[in-house]
């Protein structure tokens, strides 16, 4: 199989961008199955068609961990295809490294849900995807932060955010690796940016989207406690929350199996004893190792390649493949 790849810039002209000048941008890339004859045909925009299939693909829609990016999650996308799916990742406006980091884009991640709403919106419009997705079949995946982001949009609604003053979470942080001094920033956003004012008053807003029929769970972090209880009670889509047992970002018993004991639609797979929270970036290279240690160099015996091959084929499987 020939996977295809296309990167495109969408816009949720209802959100304003962070820095109030325009619309919020919604950048993404798609990884589809492609034919051999297809991969030698253009259009206009120099882009493969995609693949003419019998019926319509099933699509998953991916969501990055805090202050990652959507080709972060090339690794599961490309193995999805495999699988037979359409795989689409967003890049989160302000909270992606793909552009400069932003205190908003860490702080108010409800916005995360909306822009997956919205991209799918545009792509069953879009006339090169309009046909080729099944639109019984649409499905979730989100890495930390981006667990959090597919479990609102199967129903999870955000009643306290971890960085808030005096944070009823228990071990809320003063900010992410990304942003460590976060928390700081909050009193003058609150006092002076209109922007970010609108965005907070949304937080306790419902991002249910019920085209979504599961949810890849992977790694979710602190924000996850900041979940009404009785919402996450009343999430009836299935849930496939994984996690590593030597998980220190995002402890195994805070987060998981707490997500675990108040979603009565969700499944829990724990990953071997060694494997921690970055199993779910790409294998890395030796300049990555280098540069970021924590993030790239795994315990003794992890191979990160199988671990991605498991977790794909769980996903598969939670999703009907």
């Amino acid at each position: 199989m020939t996977i295809g790849y296309r990167q495109g810039l969408f816009h949720d002209h209802d959100r304003s961008s962070w820095e109030g000048n325009g619309a919020r941008p919604l950048s993404w890339i798609a990884w589809y199955p492609i034919s051999g004859d297809a991969a030698q045909q253009k259009h206009s925009s120099d882009i493969p068609i995609i693949i003419q299939t019998r019926q319509p693909c099933p699509v998953v829609l991916l969501s990055h961990g805090t202050g990652g990016a959507a080709m972060g999650l090339a690794w599961l996308a490309e193995r999805l295809v495999r699988h037979g799916f359409i795989a689409i990742a967003v890049n989160h406006h302000g909270n992606t490294a793909i552009e400069p980091y932003r205190a908003e884009g860490f702080l108010c991640l409800w916005e995360r849900a909306r822009d997956l709403t919205v991209v799918l919106d545009q792509l069953l419009e879009n006339e090169q995807f309009a046909d080729c997705i099944n639109r019984k079949e649409i499905f979730l995946g989100g890495f930390s932060a981006g667990a959090y982001t597919a479990l609102q949009l199967i129903g999870a609604i955000t009643k306290h955010s971890q960085y808030q003053l005096a944070s009823p979470i228990p071990g809320a942080t003063r900010g992410p690796r990304e942003f460590p001094d976060l928390v700081d920033q909050l009193p003058h956003l609150l006092a002076n940016n209109a922007v970010f004012q609108t965005s907070w008053a949304r937080m306790s807003r419902d991002y249910r989207d019920a085209r979504f029929k599961a949810a890849l769970v992977c790694a979710p972090g602190r924000s996850v406690l900041g979940f009404d209880e009785q919402s996450l009670g009343r999430i009836d889509r299935p849930a496939h929350i994984v996690v590593g047992r030597a998980d220190a970002v995002a402890p195994l018993n805070d987060c998981a199996v707490w997500l675990k004991n108040r979603i009565q639609s969700s499944t829990l797979e724990i990953l071997t004893p060694d494997v921690g929270h970055y199993i779910f970036l790409p294998e890395a290279t030796d300049a990555d190792r280098l540069a970021a240690p924590e993030v790239y160099v795994d315990a003794p015996g992890v191979n990160r390649s199988i671990i991605h091959d498991q977790i794909a084929n769980a996903a598969a499987a939670l999703f009907g493949r």
